[in-house]
């Protein structure tokens, strides 16, 4: 509702806020709009590094739509970038999504 300003003032940091709560679940929808926020700026710093780090967690809970933007973003990053992405997403994870 923030990002889109349904209903209320459109307001892309507390639709982050939000989203991140629900990506502390688990929410393959919400981890997929962290990405595309980190990949644009939008309510955060952008950041392609975390941007691509969402869309890791995603593919590796099987949601196939994930891979073509994950794609997309490893284009525009070094090596170093990528290899930090997965060091990111692997301590994501194995801290159950909390604080990533």
């Amino acid at each position: 509702m923030y990002d889109k300003g349904q209903g209320v003032l459109q307001d892309h940091k507390t639709a982050v806020k939000w989203w991140k709560l629900a990506a502390e679940q688990g929410h393959a929808g919400a981890q997929t709009s962290l990405s595309i926020a980190y990949a644009h700026g939008q309510g955060v710093i952008q950041d392609d590094v975390y941007a691509h780090m969402w869309e890791n967690i995603v593919a590796s809970n099987g949601i196939e739509h994930s891979g073509a933007f994950r794609d997309f973003l490893a284009k525009r990053m070094t090596p170093s970038q990528l290899e930090k992405t997965q060091e990111l997403a692997r301590e994501c994870v194995r801290k159950k999504h909390k604080g990533c």
